[in-house]
């Protein structure tokens, strides 16, 4: 009788272990460990009953700043926030979509929904931590590697999404809110959704080096490198078989950067199809990144000696930028540098964060 109650523990303690690895095992240490061949955004749906979001943009669909223009609520949108005591632009990373329904206190009834399977990476559910308010992470294992969808200003978080949790494409997150409701009143709830790929999966090491608070681990905002969330929805429909480098293909280059340094980085451990150089491979030091306006790498590869000596012993050096690509240049990643350009202080702490050990 002994015996049995021991194994029946002991059964139970390695069901326990079992399911708690499990559960860390859903977000993996290394991404670059997860590479499924199907692609994951095949079939996807709106993150709220809003079915408009790639029509003429009109308010009613989007929610506008309290400037009233439509075009604010859209991603790369320019926009003047407060910074300290003075006033700063700050670029759009995603899509404010309007509520639909609201209930006798003007509070928004939409539900807000998972566009695609994946798993929790993370849901924070302390409105005053972030000025995303209460907020959603998805994390997608496209083939190209781990996509982020991001769902802000949340009402409230359905119990069962926590860190770890898989969703299913539809599942129910949360509800459409203000939160943070001291920078967002009631009139002005929306959903700010965002689609994109992680910088660095160490970000929260960099935080601590820098004696910064790593508030939000990998999931901090500076850590997300978001994409237009409208034309992501459009290609998807007009493509047979869909995935996110099909979608990264169409992104326009905005400027080009030599950086360097002796290996690829960590971005491109997790998300190695845009390095275009066999793996791990780099040109005497030097790689050229190829970015979307708010730096997003759409592929890197090793640098040409002659574009290394160019750079007389910088650590880097903008070689190109398109002036319509960037059009209102809100991200200030690059700055004007006579005929040329040059990274700006910003543009240095994204090279900063995206080069980190």
């Amino acid at each position: 009788m002994r015996v049995l109650v021991v194994l029946a523990i002991a059964a139970i303690v390695g069901i326990g272990l079992w399911w708690h690895a499990g559960q860390q095992r859903a977000i993996p240490a290394d991404p670059a460990a997860v590479r499924p061949s199907e692609p994951v955004f095949e079939k996807v749906v709106f993150p709220t009953d809003q079915q408009d979001l790639l029509e003429e943009p009109r308010a009613g669909v989007f929610q506008p700043t309290a400037a009233g223009v439509v075009e604010s609520a859209l991603y790369g949108s320019v926009r003047t926030v407060r910074a300290g005591r003075g006033m700063a632009a700050s670029f759009h990373e995603g899509i404010d979509i309007a509520p639909l329904r609201r209930d006798a206190r003007g509070m928004p009834l939409d539900r807000v929904y998972a566009v695609a399977d994946g798993t929790v990476g993370y849901a924070n559910r302390v409105a005053g931590n972030s000025n995303y308010g209460l907020y959603v992470v998805v994390v997608h294992d496209d083939p190209v590697g781990p996509v982020y969808t991001l769902y802000a200003h949340m009402a409230s978080i359905e119990p069962g999404i926590r860190d770890g949790a898989a969703v299913r494409m539809g599942e129910t997150l949360g509800r459409m809110g203000n939160t943070p409701a001291s920078i967002i009143p009631a009139s002005r709830a929306h959903l700010h959704f965002e689609v994109g790929m992680l910088s660095h999966s160490r970000f929260g090491d960099w935080c601590r080096a820098r004696r910064l608070p790593p508030d939000h681990g990998m999931f901090n905002g500076m850590n997300l490198l978001a994409l237009d969330p409208r034309e992501f929805f459009r290609a998807q429909r007009e493509t047979g078989r869909f995935t996110f480098r099909d979608f990264l293909r169409q992104v326009p280059v905005a400027f080009e950067v030599l950086v360097r340094t002796g290996n690829p980085p960590d971005y491109f451990r997790r998300y190695p199809a845009l390095w275009e150089g066999e793996k791990g491979q780099a040109a005497s030091g030097g790689m050229v990144l190829s970015c979307s306006a708010n730096g997003t790498p759409l592929r890197g590869r090793p640098a040409r000696e002659d574009e290394i000596r160019g750079a007389a012993g910088r650590r880097a050096k903008v070689l190109s930028a398109d002036a319509g690509v960037l059009g209102r240049n809100g991200c200030h990643l690059v700055q004007r540098d006579g005929a040329g350009w040059r990274l700006g202080s910003k543009g240095d702490r994204w090279l900063e964060i995206l080069t980190y050990p």
